[in-house]
């Protein structure tokens, strides 16, 4: 068990990392170009989003940060079964349905500047309908699937050219834990 010095140390040592860590560059400012990034910053708790699937999904594979050019996972994988309706997780404007490297995509615009996509899917809005939280917007496709065997449908966010991690809209805040250090008594 570390002593408290020891914590107190490496206390100190992870907040001038951390410090490091968030100081802005020096030189100009780099391009925009698309990029991945956690939300925390730019949502509030009140902007959460409803499941757009029902019942709530288990994830199948979450977000996975990994940087400007890197292959990942910009998304979230939801477990669904073929067919199964896909719901608007908030009021929006359906902008594009169609046909994405051989897979139905459907994207809404909201109002806070966020837009979600959602694949592989049927649309069943056209470009320009207005939805609320909870209306069908798209069927699950049988085929492509996504997930390989299990079908899936995967959920996309983006404010402008950063992507988000939808499941932080989807998942409820939690609540501090705080542990006690040393044994009791």
């Amino acid at each position: 068990m570390p002593s408290l010095a020891t914590l107190a140390a490496l206390t100190a040592a992870g907040a001038a990392l951390a410090a490091v860590a968030v100081a802005p560059a020096a030189g100009p400012p780099a391009a925009a170009s698309p990029r991945v990034a956690a939300p925390s910053p730019g949502l509030a708790p009140a902007a959460r989003w409803a499941w757009p699937l029902v019942p709530r999904p288990a994830v199948l594979r979450g977000f996975d940060d990994v940087g400007r050019y890197a292959a990942g996972h910009r998304g979230a994988d939801l477990a669904a079964v073929a067919r199964q309706a896909v719901l608007a997780p908030a009021a929006g404007t359906v902008v594009f349905a169609g046909a994405v490297a051989g897979r139905g995509v459907l994207v809404l615009a909201h109002a806070d500047g966020l837009r979600s996509s959602y694949e592989p899917v049927v649309a069943s809005a056209p470009v320009g309908t207005v939805v609320r939280a909870g209306d069908v917007v798209a069927t699950l496709a049988a085929a492509p699937a996504h997930c390989g065997a299990t079908a899936c449908l995967h959920l996309g966010v983006r404010r402008g050219e950063t992507y988000l991690d939808p499941l932080l809209l989807l998942l409820p805040a939690e609540a501090p834990v705080l542990l006690p250090l040393g044994r009791p008594g």
